[in-house]
């Protein structure tokens, strides 16, 4: 059976985790996810990149390598690390924890999504799905103009067209660097604080370390998770960062066949793949998506949802015979649809 993506991305953060772990038991000096390196040859996280630079006012060799290498792999891989390797999500399971109410919340979601799941199987296997009406043929073929000033509301509004909370909270984290000659945010940044959480831990047993860090560190750090639930899509600012670099992100963006889109080849509604994305982007119609392209994580939800497998990840996207790339004609099929809908209307007597 198919491993889900979700399953292995849990992993992969988990596996960053333990040999971080390892790594401090061990004595290796290879760093964490905040500066991976191994001994003296290591690279800073951009935040902390930038902020160092700014903190020191002065240009630092170290610093504008790692902000380089970091750019160019945000432009090839947009928000990835915040899908597969930020630790952050593996933190916010503990909420479960704290409210029994929660957790039967979080089951009652599960089955809810379980049965969703099954229904977009059936539909697919069955072709039971019910038609698309004109109206709403109309409805989701229908794009902003990319005419006029500034587009329409709707387009204004997606997370990361335009700034937000994030864009402020990362400006502020530079701005304390300058002002203050440090990098505060890295005193609280979620991402730190659990590697920091992790040495106290090991210090405590290992060496029997006991400071008012171990009780202080670990409580900012569930506070954050637990109080700011919204954490990634409204405050973290290392989020905010990718998302502006990720403009510029053109590879592994979700393609769609067309030839086994349920909604383009029976012409019946959907929507799993929207559905399924945890940063409110839809492949399927991009203009009726909650964020932009440059918010994708990469994590492939969209493409276990598919019910039919229409959604691949490709490293670059195909160009079609008419021209338009496949990320970009992905409502392309559904006006060709609405039009042949519309056509076989008007033939009707």
């Amino acid at each position: 059976m198919k491993m889900k993506s979700k399953t292995l991305r849990t992993l992969v953060a988990t596996a960053v985790v333990v040999v971080v772990a390892v790594g401090f038991v061990t004595n290796l000096g290879i760093g964490t996810i905040s500066a991976p390196g191994f001994w003296d040859i290591s690279i800073l996280c951009p935040l902390g990149a930038l902020g160092t630079m700014l903190a020191s006012k002065m240009m630092v060799p170290r610093a504008v390598i790692s902000l380089a290498i970091m750019v160019l792999l945000i432009i090839l891989f947009a928000r990835a690390f915040c899908g597969w390797m930020c630790p952050v999500p593996l933190v916010q399971k503990v909420r479960g924890l704290f409210s029994k109410k929660g957790g039967k919340k979080a089951k009652a979601g599960a089955k809810a999504a379980a049965g969703s799941e099954a229904a977009d199987s059936e539909a697919a296997d069955s072709g039971a799905a019910a038609p698309l009406t004109e109206a709403e043929r109309a409805s989701l073929s229908a794009s902003c103009s990319k005419g006029g000033e500034g587009g329409c509301a709707s387009c204004a509004a997606k997370r990361g067209s335009a700034p937000d909370a994030r864009h402020f909270v990362l400006g502020g984290a530079l701005l304390s660097a300058a002002v203050f000659g440090f990098p505060v945010f890295c005193l609280i940044c979620p991402i730190g604080l659990t590697f920091a959480t992790i040495l106290l831990v090991i210090n405590l047993f290992a060496h029997g370390d006991v400071t008012w860090s171990i009780i202080v560190v670990p409580a900012l750090l569930i506070a954050e998770v637990v109080l700011f639930r919204k954490w990634c899509h409204k405050l973290c600012p290392l989020s905010a960062f990718m998302s502006l670099i990720g403009k510029a992100n053109k590879t592994f963006v979700p393609a769609i066949d067309d030839a086994k889109c349920l909604e383009t080849a029976k012409g019946t509604a959907c929507g799993a793949c929207g559905r399924a994305c945890d940063e409110g982007i839809d492949p399927r119609h991009p203009q009726l998506s909650e964020a932009a392209w440059s918010e994708c994580t990469k994590c492939r939800a969209c493409v276990d949802a598919c019910p039919t497998n229409a959604i691949t990840m490709p490293l670059l996207p195909k160009k079609r015979a008419d021209g338009p790339e496949a990320g970009d004609a992905a409502g392309g099929g559904l006006d060709a649809a609405a039009s042949e809908g519309a056509g076989a209307g008007a033939a009707k007597p």
